[in-house]
């Protein structure tokens, strides 16, 4: 009973960090995608805010919270136009080849698409070569995207 009680405790030590390991192609946490802020905002209202639980939609195997129901039904008809780019990750990781979290507060909008990157810091080096961060990172994507 002891040695099952012992792998018992091991699984559920080494759980979390198999869960943290398992990525997806799309940032999300407990809130849901991009942290739960409205993707379409961003556009339409050129600011990061905050989805409602009433206004949400499955997609690309995340959940996307909206703050209207005109967003989420802008995003139903075309989500490629309002996803951000790269699953919401860190647009300058993508550029070096890996994944990476972001805040929402770092958002870009360039030729009308959506990207974050990890903080204001990487905001800044992101901002010296947008496209030829993105040119690099439109190429690392398919290679990581399923990491």
């Amino acid at each position: 009973m002891k040695r099952i009680t012992t792998l018992a405790g091991i699984v559920l030590l080494l759980l979390p960090i198999y869960s943290f390991a398992q990525t997806s192609e799309v940032f999300s946490n407990e809130s849901g995608a991009i942290k739960g802020y409205d993707p379409v905002a961003f556009f339409v209202d050129s600011k990061a805010v905050k989805g409602s639980k009433e206004f949400t939609h499955e997609w690309n195997g995340a959940t996307w919270h909206f703050a209207s129901k005109n967003n989420k039904d802008l995003f139903v008809a075309n989500p490629e136009k309002y996803a951000p780019q790269y699953g919401g990750y860190c647009a300058y990781g993508a550029a070096g080849g890996h994944k990476s979290p972001t805040e929402t507060d770092t958002w870009t909008i360039v030729d009308s698409k959506l990207y974050f990157n990890y903080n204001q810091k990487v905001k800044t080096l992101w901002n010296k070569d947008q496209a030829g961060l993105i040119k690099k990172a439109d190429e690392q994507w398919p290679k990581i995207r399923k990491d």
